[in-house]
């Protein structure tokens, strides 16, 4: 007899209302890769009619599902898939001052210096897992895992628009002021296409999209 913890299944489909379907997953990668299939699927006519797909750090919520939710859920965990292709997707170049008030402290735990912080960041391709916390703000995937900080000890009440900060895993750019405490080693010149409500998609860090910093002049 077999003794020990049982394999949890790659994923896991809850209902989430009576037209939405959460999609639980084990990782960021996984995430990324089941987020890439489901798009891959609605392009090719193969999903029902969903209105919006949500990734987020460890799940999909699929909502809006016009009909067949329960059998959606049960092909769901049928699929089959596979990595996402790294060359797919837009790519977004941002312009960044790299002269942020946590830049110093930032080298000091990579062993590096001001300038090497600013060049690995530059050379990092970063890819958008998923947005959350404010409109137009994305999560963006890339650093190596010995670059990965902490949040700061103390918020800060006001970080600016256009701030480029790093915390955990992701790198960020904060839309608007808002709080924060992220680690900011740089700044935005111009924030202002992050988010544009009037276009589609509004967020510019859409989910997918490809992004490279671009250091500039102060």
């Amino acid at each position: 007899m077999r003794t020990g913890r049982r394999a949890r299944p790659p994923l896991v489909v809850l209902p989430a209302g009576p037209r939405a379907l959460l999609v639980e997953l084990d990782g960021r990668q996984d995430t990324e890769a089941f987020h890439a299939e489901v798009l891959r699927r609605r392009a090719a006519g193969e999903l029902p009619d969903v209105r919006d797909i949500v990734p987020g750090e460890r799940t999909v919520l699929l909502d809006g599902i016009a009909r067949g939710a329960a059998v959606l859920a049960r092909e769901v965990r049928t699929w089959h898939i596979p990595p996402p292709r790294r060359d797919a997707g837009g790519t977004v170049e941002l312009p960044v001052v790299y002269d942020g008030p946590d830049l110093a402290d930032v080298a000091e735990a990579w062993g590096a210096t001001t300038a090497d912080v600013a060049r690995i960041h530059t050379e990092t391709e970063f890819r958008v897992a998923f947005c959350g916390f404010a409109p137009g703000f994305g999560y963006l995937t890339g650093l190596a895992d010995h670059l990965h900080l902490p949040r700061r000890a103390t918020p800060r009440t006001r970080v600016p628009a256009g701030a480029v900060a790093l915390a955990g895993p992701y790198t960020g750019v904060y839309p608007r002021p808002s709080p924060g405490g992220w680690q900011l080693i740089g700044r935005m010149p111009d924030p202002g296409p992050l988010w544009d409500p009037h276009r589609e998609p509004a967020a510019l860090l859409a989910p997918g999209v490809r992004v490279r910093f671009v250091e500039t002049a102060r």
